[in-house]
């Protein structure tokens, strides 16, 4: 019997430290929902997971871009919506002006009608979504993968040369029946390019639809697949937290009883 070296209450001390820091790495596991908390629990899980997380966050970004073009086209549409109201009124009034029963007051009155609604398309050309404007010259592409990938949505322009701007011009004018045959020609013109514009934009808003659809789905799965890894079993991590909680109690129990064993050696020399 030794006095100096008391190797039972070493392995006992030893064994108890292990069990503490196997409950306080199941308590954290609990408390914070993770089963991975350092590199050293599972470095390959975690290299993984990490991929994971940062594709599932691009991904989130994709589907905010492609909502926010989704708002633009259908902001786009509502605009068109009345400019379509509008070239119909117009073609009208074209039509009505070239009623030779009509006086030139009359034909004054059909203008001035047919110029104030050409003024309210033209306003229209310059409206603009957040800063943007939504009937250019310019193109926009979309990003509709975690990847960067693009979709180029067709561009609508209601200025510049196009046939909108022909009808509405301040020359296109109802005085007169020849005139009002030329605007009337200048206005179905229009009328044809904003029925192509508009299945156009059909288009891109249901390839723009599916996109986000496709993104939607490949997000739940990647972020489902991360769950897997780097997520706690709760009942399983449960069951664990109550067996390093008992191996605590009792090492620290056995471990005082390891120290008390050298007072058996004061009985000898006694």
């Amino acid at each position: 019997m030794v006095i100096n070296t008391n190797t039972t209450a070493q392995n006992s001390s030893d064994l108890l430290a292990t069990s503490s820091a196997n409950l306080a790495k199941s308590l954290q596991r609990l408390s914070s929902g993770k089963r991975i908390i350092s590199p050293e629990d599972d470095s390959a899980g975690l290299a993984v997971s990490m991929k994971f997380d940062a594709q599932s966050k691009r991904i989130g970004a994709a589907v905010g871009n492609i909502s926010n073009a989704i708002s633009f086209t259908k902001t786009q549409d509502g605009y068109l919506g009345q400019v379509n109201k509008a070239l119909n009124r117009m073609s009208e009034l074209a039509v009505s002006a070239q009623d030779t029963t009509k006086t030139t007051t009359d034909l004054s009155l059909y203008d001035k009608e047919f110029a104030s609604l050409g003024s309210y398309v033209n306003d229209i050309a310059k409206k603009d979504f957040n800063g943007v404007s939504l009937f250019d010259s310019t193109a926009k592409d979309v990003t509709i993968d975690s990847d960067g990938g693009k979709f180029q949505m067709s561009k609508i322009e209601l200025g510049g040369t196009t046939a909108y701007a022909n009808a509405t011009a301040s020359s296109v004018v109802l005085t007169s029946t020849t005139s009002a045959l030329a605007a009337l020609n200048l206005v179905k013109t229009a009328i044809t390019t904003l029925a192509s514009d508009r299945a156009q934009e059909g288009v891109s808003m249901t390839r723009l639809n599916f996109s986000k659809d496709a993104l939607t789905v490949q997000k739940t799965n990647i972020d489902s697949a991360n769950s897997i890894i780097s997520d706690v079993d709760v009942a399983t991590e449960s069951t664990n937290f109550a067996r390093q909680n008992i191996l605590v109690q009792s090492g620290t129990a056995m471990l005082a009883q390891a120290n008390v064993q050298g007072q058996s050696v004061l009985r000898l020399l006694g």
